[in-house]
């Protein structure tokens, strides 16, 4: 049976179907086509696999894009196939070889543990946090040694970026970087219209595919550009003579997230992040313990943010209860706060922090990613941040600010008399 799908690849998207490498990862512009182009490889890697019972899966960033962004084209390009049905409540498409596609959102990366893939697609693989594909979507490509594909439009320098800079000369993928000045898929009129009502960072990240352009609406990317500048983040050795204190972001369907610091003079000097879900507070105190016995830490203070008092319905016993008991000492719980307030401590105490650049790199990540949603109606940036992978580092590093909130250090000159003696 010859099986016609109602899509026309271009030249660039055809080449990449044409692909031979396991990995893939295409850097292109905005109205490439990425989204389009990825879910036919899928619907193809299902309809041609040769293992029984194929399995496809399609990751956005959020479930919510998933389904607003992709269901529609894969009903669009598969409603020509024989046999096949669908199910919008989880968002799966059947195919009659029983071969499935499925669509999942990186917000909820648990659901997809415990399957098996034969390939899978990544779309806007900069706004996830690089722990989904590590931890999470790599282990379900084992067993059949299933492909992969990395798609997206820059985002400052995150797990897309990481990911670009260690593969881009390896021969085992196939890259390629797609730029709006060079693919003619978006005329050079509509261009120059774009050009002229964005500013120059956001089109050149937007249609150039640039690397360096900052992260819109990033509440910290500047002031953690000038720690970089300036030496701030680089190895950090703890001082024996100060204890290491922890801020914590609880989770309970989502992550925990831990920052490791020790506060020296006006400085704040960041030893360590630790981010896991899914696992109980017993996990987290073991993982304090061994630190502080593989680097002899001697701890200061535990800070957990306000709903650390919050009793569970399991044991009746709030969480601040239970760590006490775990770390042998009784944490600090923090007074809530406005979110803004918080925002504007971290953005006094970050001119007086030093960051551990291995230990702490995915902390820094989710600093940098951080950012204010965006009202694509009023074109203007929201008072509240988007919650996504990054919020659980940086609501923990808010917490330490609001702890001892670090008032800008400004030099005044020294006033001398002009008194003396004769």
């Amino acid at each position: 049976m010859v099986i016609t799908i109602p899509y026309s690849p271009r030249e660039l998207q055809a080449e990449y179907h044409g692909r031979t490498q396991r990995w893939a990862m295409t850097v292109c512009h905005r109205r490439f086509g990425k989204t389009v182009m990825v879910l036919n490889d899928l619907i193809r890697d299902v309809l041609t696999c040769p293992r029984p019972n194929p399995r496809a899966a399609y990751l956005a960033p959020l479930y919510r894009q998933a389904k607003a962004v992709s269901w529609d084209y894969v009903q669009e390009f598969t409603r020509g196939i024989p046999g096949m049905t669908y199910n919008q409540a989880e968002l799966r498409a059947d195919f009659p070889n029983g071969g499935r596609l499925s669509l999942y959102g990186a917000d909820s990366p648990d659901s997809l543990r415990g399957i098996y893939l034969d390939a899978v697609a990544l779309d806007e693989y900069a706004q996830m946090s690089g722990r989904v594909w590590e931890e999470i979507i790599r282990p379900t490509l084992s067993d059949r040694k299933g492909r992969a594909t990395f798609i997206g439009t820059p985002m400052g320098h995150n797990s897309f970026y990481k990911l670009f800079e260690a593969h881009k000369d390896d021969p085992d993928w196939f890259i390629r970087v797609h730029r709006a000045s060079e693919t003619g898929y978006v005329d050079a009129e509509e261009l120059a219209d774009a050009r002229k009502q964005m500013s120059e960072e956001r089109y050149a990240q937007e249609f150039e595919c640039s690397w360096t352009a900052a992260i819109q609406g990033s509440y910290y990317g500047r002031l953690l550009e000038e720690a970089e500048t300036k030496g701030r983040i680089r190895t950090i050795n703890a001082d024996p003579g100060y204890p290491v204190s922890t801020a914590w972001d609880l989770g309970i369907g989502d992550s925990t997230a831990i920052w490791f610091f020790q506060h020296i003079g006006p400085e704040y000097r960041f030893l360590d992040y630790y981010e896991a879900s899914g696992e109980a507070l017993s996990h987290y105190a073991q993982v304090l313990l061994e630190k502080a016995r593989e680097n002899r830490w001697t701890y200061g203070e535990h800070i957990l943010p306000h709903d650390a008092r919050q009793r569970s319905l399991d044991t009746g016993k709030a969480r601040v209860d239970t760590l006490a008991e775990l770390l042998g000492t009784r944490p600090v719980v923090q007074a809530q706060h406005k979110i803004e307030d918080g925002i504007e401590a971290v953005r006094k105490m970050l001119p007086n922090a030093w960051f551990d650049r291995g230990n702490c790199s995915h902390g820094l990540d989710t600093l940098r990613h951080y950012r204010a949603e965006y009202d694509e109606v009023r074109r203007t940036f929201r008072l509240r941040p988007v919650h996504d992978w990054a919020s659980h580092g940086a609501d923990a590093f808010r917490v330490c600010a609001m702890h001892k909130p670090v008032k800008a250090q400004r030099w005044e000159p020294l006033k001398y008399s002009n008194k003396g003696i004769l």
